[in-house]
């Protein structure tokens, strides 16, 4: 049996917040209702008040009860997303379209709009989609996207880069490209470089200016670059995600087919503990995890060809086995890949066949190999 998204709101109204004695829906915290017909997942987002996220948590229990007695319904993931609404436009700050460059104007597209209703979850003419995820910044999660990309197009896939992390975006300087995208009022023309189709915040606006968003222009800044970009077919679109488990990945898994996610960590405990929240992220959100990569993982040193391990050693592969998750390689750390990265040439394109390149070779044919690219 099919269930609609009028019976999962239905259902919330029966739950009321006992702080304000308002039902779910009333209240209007319910984002997102959906349902699978072919796997029975019911899946909603509650928006809540950050001041009351931890307690709350009995009330997202009867929320995914009232839900899961939906006939037809097998299983529920609900979600507390932990901001408030959006300021409205004003005068004196209003929403920002971006801006004209020096070389011409910039696409008619506003965005950073929130998020609006979809048809389906399919991205058209991209085959999979794959999401490159680490649960803090620093571990090299937009090297590795940067790197994966040009090497899944040199093992002849179609591919399309999407620099999702808004506040940070870093994509359009590692892969070369400063050319603001054109448009033609409805659609984005994204950027090539390496053989990859690439779309950033980052070409939209200037490079030294702030992208400063509440959470629902994150989530409706994501959906269209998603949907209004002209990707084109595509085997492969890699994401590659800020850090954390916030707006955008949850987004990203709600609005779009996500194949599987790539978790990025280095080996230290720290960078292991967010990393650890980033896979129960995916998994509460019925994501698939394809694995971890561990980054930085030792340093060869150019004078005495001696081996480092400045970060720690084999830590995120012990804890891909303490997760049951595959361990899906070792990057190294080395200049080489740093300086590409921040000359607009990833190692992989630059010197596709030297050391440095090996493991995101290997990695991108594990991919291929296993049917995820």
């Amino acid at each position: 049996m099919s269930v609609t998204r009028e019976d999962i709101l239905k259902a919330l109204s029966r739950v009321s917040d006992p702080a304000t004695g308002k039902d779910l829906v009333a209240a209007d915290m319910v984002r997102a209702p959906g349902f699978d017909p072919e796997t029975g997942l019911a899946r909603f987002i509650l928006e809540v008040d950050p001041a009351r996220g931890k307690a709350l948590e009995p009330l997202l229990k009867a929320a995914e009860a009232a839900v899961s007695a939906l006939p037809g319904v097998t299983r529920v993931s609900g979600v507390l997303t932990a901001h408030g609404p959006a300021a409205a436009p004003s005068a004196a700050a209003p929403a920002r379209a971006a801006r004209p460059a020096p070389d011409g104007p910039a696409p008619s597209l506003k965005l950073g709009r929130h998020p609006t209703p979809q048809a389906s979850k399919k991205l058209a003419g991209v085959d999979r989609i794959l999401a490159v995820a680490s649960g803090k910044g620093g571990v090299g999660k937009s090297t590795l996207s940067a790197n994966l990309a040009v090497a899944l197009a040199a093992e002849g896939r179609r591919v399309g880069l999407l620099d999702a992390d808004i506040h940070g975006p870093s994509q359009a300087r590692m892969m070369g490209v400063s050319d603001r995208p054109k448009s033609d009022g409805e659609t984005i023309l994204p950027l090539h470089a390496h053989g990859v189709t690439v779309m950033s915040i980052g070409l939209m606006l200037p490079e030294d200016e702030a992208v400063i968003w509440r959470g629902p222009m994150l989530m409706g800044a994501l959906q269209q670059m998603m949907n209004q970009v002209r990707w084109g077919d595509l085997d492969v679109l890699i994401v590659d995600l800020p850090p954390g488990t916030g707006d955008v990945q949850l987004s990203l898994c709600q609005k779009a087919e996500v194949t599987g996610a790539l978790i990025v960590s280095t080996p230290q405990d720290v960078a292991l503990l967010d990393a650890k929240k980033a896979v129960a992220m995916f998994r509460k959100l019925d994501a698939p995890i394809l694995g971890m990569i561990e980054n930085m993982s030792g340093f060869v040193c150019p004078h005495c060809g001696g081996e480092s391990h400045i970060f720690g050693h084999d830590g995120a592969k012990e804890e891909a086995g303490r997760l049951g998750l595959p361990f899906l390689g070792a990057i190294p750390l080395h200049l080489a890949i740093r300086v590409a990265g921040d000359d607009g040439a990833p190692i992989v394109a630059r010197d596709p066949d030297g050391p440095q390149a090996a493991a995101f070779r290997a990695l991108a044919r594990r991919l291929i190999g296993e049917g995820k690219a």
